[in-house]
């Protein structure tokens, strides 16, 4: 779950104790075991809460905790369910339902997260919907290399700035444009930890990566304009022009090798 990008003078990064990286490997390999089974069910004819239901059956199964469902209670709009499924020109946060039917040629968000033996990990994936357009295509391909390029940024040493680089610079490349309200974030203790990660180059605060931190990295991209607009249900973010957004995410740990992918099978 992508973070609203906040301004603050403070940072505080969370180094992560052995025990708490071995939780983070063991939890981010089952989510992403879910998101593969996730994956299978996505076909025309599908809603977004029957796959919703079965994220959460498999966590719980798994021995995690759906992190989404009820965050943010404490704003009075919990956010009710464990994946968050957005289509097409929604970028992210959209909320499952079973009116959500998904279609031939849609491209199909699926971010989820969950707490595992105590730590949190979070990831998302953009999938096709059957027969999906030429510019669907290219989308989603740029947006899964992007997020490969900016991980081959990441290691200790590193300065934080070299990832959001990384990725403008592929992306805007390529002629799309990268979104700037919301932003990656550090995870493990809490689903939202610093620091905020853009996914272009912002002239913030310098940070230099430290063995241990854990990061979720995930560029959003949009076919058209950055511009993005909150809809009414407080939740969901979407393209002001309507045309499409991709999303992909990963949870890593900085080492001084480069970056350890927790999220992957």
């Amino acid at each position: 779950m992508s973070l609203k990008i906040l301004k603050s003078n403070d940072t505080m990064i969370i180094i992560k104790k052995q025990a708490e990286i071995e939780a983070m490997r063991e939890g981010g390999k089952i989510l992403a075991g879910v998101m593969q089974a996730l994956g299978d069910r996505v076909a025309p004819g599908k809603n977004t809460f029957e796959i919703d239901q079965l994220a959460e059956k498999l966590i719980s199964e798994a021995g995690g905790i759906p992190i989404f469902k009820g965050y943010g209670k404490e704003s009075g709009n919990p956010f009710p369910a464990t994946i968050c499924a957005s289509i097409n020109e929604e970028i992210v946060h959209g909320i499952p339902s079973l009116s959500r039917i998904l279609r031939e040629g849609d491209i199909f968000k699926i971010d989820i997260g969950m707490r595992y033996r105590g730590m949190v990990t979070d990831m998302a994936r953009t999938f096709a919907v059957g027969k999906i357009s030429v510019e669907a295509r290219k989308i989603m391909d740029v947006t899964r290399e992007c997020l490969e390029a900016g991980i081959g940024s990441i290691k200790a040493g590193a300065n934080l700035r070299d990832y959001s680089a990384a990725v403008q610079e592929y992306v805007e490349g390529q002629g799309f444009s990268v979104v700037r309200d919301l932003v990656g974030h550090g995870v493990g203790r809490f689903l939202h930890e610093d620091p905020h990660i853009p996914n272009y180059k912002s002239g913030g605060k310098e940070i230099i990566l430290e063995e241990g931190m854990t990061l979720a990295l995930e560029p959003m991209i949009n076919a058209g304009t950055h511009r993005i607009e909150l809809r009414k249900d407080r939740w969901t973010y979407a393209t002001v022009d309507g045309k499409l957004s991709a999303h992909f995410e990963d949870t890593v740990l900085v080492s001084k090798n480069g970056a350890e992918i927790l999220t992957r099978i």
